[in-house]
This record gives structure tokens, sequence and C-alpha cells, in this order.
């Protein structure tokens, strides 16, 4: 069996058991340390990998390794559980806490997605409320999945093991 095959499969049935099947992560939770108070399209949050940057609604904010500085390689299969972080009708020049150049790109499905250090950004649907991490390592559409720190770089540390699903939870795959 494909490596590819065994994850895809897994986040297929995981959303399918939680419900999951809306491609949006809209939240009116702001609470938290995690949540973006500025109202901000991009600011930076405490979570458990550390200081990470999140969109609007508190929501940590990833990159795809598959992904060029500049160039999104998410089809619109792979923006249905990633979706790409909005761009606001006008573009600050700066946002608090964030050291990287954030702009915009194009998607291959069409329409544009916010980049850091020109790496285009994601949320991840499975993230439910500000802090959540559960994106963080995946290896899905072609590269793996990391938060992005403040100067747009992936954030490489795994979350700590209390955010890890446990075996009960079908998080491991038995290899």
């Amino acid at each position: 069996m494909h490596k590819t095959l065994v994850p895809l499969s897994f986040l297929a049935l995981s959303l399918a058991a939680c419900g999951g099947g809306a491609a949006t992560t809209s939240s009116s939770s702001t609470t938290g340390a995690a949540a973006s108070s500025s109202g901000a399209a991009v600011s930076v949050a405490s979570t458990s990998l550390g200081r990470v940057l999140v969109d609007s609604h508190g929501h940590t904010l990833y990159m795809l390794t598959a992904d060029s500085p500049g160039h999104s390689t998410c089809n619109a299969q792979c923006l249905a559980y990633w979706p790409a972080v909005a761009v606001p009708k006008s573009l600050p020049h700066a946002f608090a806490g964030v050291t990287a150049t954030v702009s915009s790109t194009a998607l291959p499905s069409g329409g544009r997605t916010l980049t850091a250090a020109g790496w285009p950004l994601y949320t991840f649907i499975k993230d439910q409320k500000p802090g959540d991490v559960t994106g963080q390592g995946l290896a899905l559409f072609g590269g793996t999945w990391y938060a992005v720190s403040p100067s747009g770089h992936s954030v490489r540390s795994m979350p700590s093991k209390a955010s890890q699903p446990s075996p009960s939870t079908g998080g491991g795959y038995g290899y």
C-alpha cells in the first residue's frame, strides 16, 4: 500500500467519525491565550508548539512542504481539509508580532491565499478551537504540514503528549 493512502484514509475516517465534512473553520470563540484579539488576518499566539501565526479566529496557520515560496500546490481536494487563509481587501504592511513579510499568492484551483515569508498559509478543519495544533506533522497532499512561526519558518517540534491522540481514539496505525 502506498504510504500516503493510510494517512488519507485515516483522515477521511476521522472526519466522518466526528461529523466533519464542512471545509470551513469559522468559529466565534476568541477566548484563551491563542485567540487573536486584534481581528487582524494574521497575528501571533502561544500554543503547545510555542508562538505561532494564527488567523483572525485564533486558529493555527500551517504551511505545506510541497509548496514553495510564492507557489501553492494545494488543489481543491487539499483545500477541503486545509482551507486557504483569506486575503483581506486591504492588506496591511505589517501585523503586530509578525516579523515575516505577509503577502498573497494564487491557488491552483483559483483564488488567493495569504503568505508568510512567501509560504502559502492554511488552517486545518480538525483544529476546532484556538490553540489546537492537530495538523502539526501530518504527511498529506504530497508534503508535511507544519505550524508557522512569526518569522515565517516552519515549527518542526511536535505537540505535547496531552494534545496527541491516544491509541484508544484510533490515532495509532499499529505498525
